[in-house]
């Protein structure tokens, strides 16, 4: 199976399945999807997406981005459900070069888990719950999907090398993401040089401070997020498939 389905105008479109849990099962194939924004389909793209049948639109973004950009076409076709798990917006272009990148970045993505942990509940319950495959994105769908992904394959055993190795497969994309930034502002310079990357070490230090925070990833999702057992149950039982089925 071929984890990353090619777009257009689309660059960082991939299959969450495929992955081994801890319990010999494996994460269904075309079941959970990843992506940048789905406000670009169009055309042969557009088309594409449909035969993937997917029902359910999770998007990340905050209402203005979505204002801005647009939303998947045709929103009406889907279950699609807005939920912006960032709440303290800061512009990745202008980011001081001289700073340590990567800890900079798991610092927003700590801010994004303590102020959108009410969000980041709701969407883990909307992939549990949804009927049919799931697409959740954000813009380039870099942090604020990277860190559901996390989060998501945690909750199914998937090792924590392969979540690292998930999320920095963005590093793919990193400069066509880039070039459509600069596509997008003409006017303007990119000050910082890591703009659109996502290598592992960032994903593992999110982790290491939940893990240090709140015990385990787990329990930031139980105390923090209030995730419930049953949720957590039914996440598995939807999307692990294998040996326990």
């Amino acid at each position: 199976m071929n984890r990353h389905i090619e777009f257009g105008r689309l660059h960082n479109f991939r299959d969450v399945g495929g992955y081994r849990s801890a319990d010999g099962r494996t994460v269904a194939w075309r079941t959970l999807y990843r992506a940048d924004s789905l406000g670009k389909l169009q055309g042969a793209d557009w088309e594409r997406f449909l035969e993937l049948g997917v029902g359910t639109v999770i998007d990340l973004r905050y209402p203005w981005e979505i204002e801005a950009k647009g939303r998947i076409p045709e929103a009406e076709r889907f279950r699609y459900v807005n939920l912006s798990i960032e709440h303290r917006p800061y512009d990745q272009a202008e980011i001081d070069p001289d700073i340590d990148p990567w800890r900079y970045l798991a610092d927003r993505f700590a801010e994004v888990a303590e102020d959108g942990a009410e969000e980041i509940r709701q969407v883990i319950e909307e992939i549990a719950e949804a009927p049919g495959p799931v697409v959740f994105h954000c813009t380039s769908g870099k942090d604020r999907t990277g860190l559901i992904a996390a989060l998501v394959l945690t909750l199914l055993g998937v090792d924590r090398e392969e979540i690292l190795a998930d999320f920095a497969l963005t590093e793919l994309a990193t400069e066509r993401l880039a070039a459509d930034w600069r596509t997008a502002h003409p006017d303007r310079v990119m000050r910082w040089p890591s703009y659109g990357r996502a290598p592992a070490v960032i994903m593992e230090l999110v982790l290491a401070d939940l893990e240090a925070r709140h015990g385990s990833v787990h329990g930031y999702l139980a105390d923090r997020a209030g995730l419930s057992d049953r949720t957590v149950e039914r996440l598995r039982a939807r999307l692990l498939t294998g040996a326990n089925d």
